[in-house]
């Protein structure tokens, strides 16, 4: 069994990359651009290919050779708050590389079961009456990023309706966890929080909106839940990944001060305020359960203390 990882280099397709070494069947080659010590412990378990998605024809030369019988596309431009800053990255990133991938698997394995990773963001500015959000809730994106990704979900559905190549589309909701980097509101916190532990900054933890409610679920769990649905989903179709309850960010940080010996205060940074947001968010995943049988397995506390080891280890 073939399985081609894209961004497996990143912080949720090394997380996969680990669940797919340890499947026998599984034969894994990834797709990695630049650095790969997120999986340099994996060496001599998988084969990597080095190149830019963005090279239409060196994507075409990797399906060819691999010709996977699973690919689960990863690989894209991740950060929500810094797409405003940088839109038509972000815009390049989240769809030239797909439709590159998208048209080589159609030309060389067009039976290929695919995956593509869509987000939240594409539901964007959520009305109270919209809670739980199902898999049928307006799209009303309000960043750069929620736009990319609209456009690769819809690009995964066209592919199924014009094409028949088997794509499942999976609609994640916040993840975090170990690896995770700083451009993420609880990563950032644990890396502050570290860094005061160690001396090297004064003890003030600073902050964006605390009071923003999200459905969070540790990286594991939403990986597993990845390849339960590359498996099991039924093609053409999308699935909601998260855990079905609201966190607030003020409970995020609370928990991870609850974890450090340190005396920390918090202060708010205007900088880490976005120019829009949406107070609460969370979704309906009863069609992905009823798929798969998935859920999350990992406590929320568990996952931050994780993710604060994670930081010590990396700063030590």
């Amino acid at each position: 069994m073939r399985v081609l990882l894209t961004g497996i280099a990143g912080f949720a397709g090394s997380h996969l990359a680990e669940l797919l070494v340890r499947e026998p069947e599984v034969e894994l080659h990834g797709v990695v651009h630049r650095h790969d010590r997120r999986i340099a412990h994996l060496a001599g378990q998988l084969a990597l290919h080095r190149g830019d998605l963005r090279n239409a024809l060196w994507v075409s030369e990797v399906v060819e050779a691999v010709r996977p019988d699973y690919a689960l596309h990863l690989a894209a431009w991740s950060d929500v708050g810094g797409s405003w800053q940088q839109p038509w990255t972000t815009y390049e990133l989240n769809i030239q590389c797909q439709l590159n991938l998208l048209e080589a698997l159609r030309r060389w394995q067009p039976t290929c079961r695919t995956l593509v990773v869509s987000s939240n963001e594409i539901y964007g500015l959520v009305e109270p009456a919209d809670l739980p959000i199902d898999e049928e809730t307006p799209f009303r994106p309000n960043s750069p990023y929620g736009v990319s990704k609209i456009t690769q979900d819809m690009m995964a559905l066209q592919y199924f309706n014009g094409h028949q190549l088997p794509t499942i589309r999976a609609r994640s909701f916040n993840h975090l966890g170990p690896g995770q980097a700083d451009d993420f509101a609880a990563s950032a916190f644990a890396r502050q929080i570290v860094e005061i532990e160690r001396g090297q900054r004064e003890p003030v933890v600073r902050v964006g909106n605390l009071s923003a409610e999200r459905d969070f679920t540790d990286v594991r769990d939403v990986v597993r839940a990845y390849w339960m649905l590359v498996q099991h989903g039924e093609a053409g179709l999308c699935y909601n990944i998260g855990s079905g309850a609201p966190r607030s960010i003020r409970w995020l940080l609370e928990t991870l001060l609850e974890l450090t010996p340190a005396q920390i205060t918090v202060e708010v940074d205007p900088a880490r305020l976005r120019p829009s947001d949406v107070p609460r968010s969370f979704c309906d995943n009863q069609r992905l359960v009823h798929a798969t049988g998935w859920q999350p397995a990992i406590d929320l506390r568990a996952t931050l203390h994780d993710l604060l080891e994670g930081w010590r280890r990396q700063l030590r």
